[in-house]
């Protein structure tokens, strides 16, 4: 346990322990924190309780994520296993040091996000049977929902990681063409009037691969640093359209937002699931699993219009019915 109070229904209890990126208007360069109860401990502040290998290869001048994420395994089980130290209730270099506590913590609702990484490419999975099929029921009907390929891999294609934003930043309505009504043969050009949401979660990848070779399925978990979540915003009417025969393209690149704050694949181990092998059709060779990597991830989500006192949600679901796991689709 940790000498921080943490509130029994608070997402960043002391097992959690998420990392991000953020700035303070006293100083306002961007940095790794650790986000505990209602607190961001600054890493920076602290450093001196890492090793000095830790701080110059992922803390030292890191205004981002990347350096720790490419550090790969060991180094992140390092580096979570000190942040669990220094946070423990049983250590006492923060707890008893009331000036670096001062420094260190800092209320989480005085700090700015930032982007966790420098996102050089990033990968769009369509890798829920249940999303598929409801898309592919909207655009070729219900007998010809999931394409003949579904269930043989994980379908996917490359988004663009520009557009690529945090949580709460404005998405401007996107303009495309459109079919004006169902039976019209001839688009027009339009905002869209099909604007939608994707509840999903995303996962960073960390050492990576060098060009022209693969990652085995043994291997592919020590490349998974931590997920976030995401919603891939969609224009369907414009995506209806546009989508033959190369998928997807202006209906999607508009806008993708993630949270600020990732969750590390150690502090969501005890969430793994027991696996549940695909049978028919059983998957290619390179694609089968000897264990789960499935988790119980409870996901919703609430909107509000304009003219609404409060959310309301409207979708609940479990990362667990996801049909291609995430070390599959890497």
């Amino acid at each position: 346990m940790s000498f921080i109070e943490v509130a029994e229904d608070s997402d960043f209890s002391y097992q959690n322990l998420p990392y991000g990126i953020f700035s303070t208007p006293s100083n306002p360069t961007p940095r790794i924190g650790v986000a505990i109860g209602d607190w961001v401990l600054d890493v920076t502040a602290v450093k001196h309780l890492f090793s000095p290998e830790l701080v110059e290869r992922c803390i030292e001048g890191q205004t981002t994520l990347n350096a720790l994420m490419g550090a790969g395994r060991i180094v992140w089980t390092e580096f979570r296993n000190t942040l669990k130290k220094i946070l423990s209730k049983d250590e006492a270099a923060l707890q008893n040091n009331a000036g670096l506590r001062a420094s260190a913590l800092i209320a989480a609702n005085e700090v700015t996000m930032h982007l966790p990484a420098n996102i050089g490419d990033y990968t769009d999975f369509y890798s829920s049977r249940n999303h598929a099929t409801n898309v592919g029921t909207m655009f070729r009907g219900k007998d010809n929902a999931l394409q003949p390929n579904w269930l043989h891999l994980p379908v996917g294609y490359h988004g663009r990681a520009s557009s690529v934003v945090l949580s709460g930043t404005p998405v401007r309505r996107p303009a495309g063409q459109i079919l004006p009504s169902p039976t019209a043969t001839t688009p027009v050009f339009g905002a869209c009037r099909l604007l939608d949401y994707e509840l999903e979660m995303g996962f960073f990848v960390g050492p990576g691969n060098k060009f022209g070779e693969s990652i085995k399925m043994e291997d592919a978990a020590d490349q998974i640093f931590g997920m976030v979540l995401m919603n891939d915003w969609s224009a369907r009417d414009i995506q209806k359209w546009e989508y033959v025969p190369l998928g997807p393209f202006n209906a999607k690149n508009f806008g993708t937002t993630i949270s600020p704050w990732v969750v590390t694949m150690d502090a969501l181990a005890p969430f793994r699931l027991p696996l549940e092998p695909k049978v028919d059709p059983e998957p290619l060779p390179y694609l089968v699993e000897k264990d789960s990597y499935q988790f119980d991830i409870k996901l919703f989500t609430a909107i509000q219009g304009e003219n609404m006192l409060k959310p309301e949600v409207v979708t609940s679901s479990n990362f667990k019915y996801m049909y291609w796991s995430p070390r599959q689709q890497l």
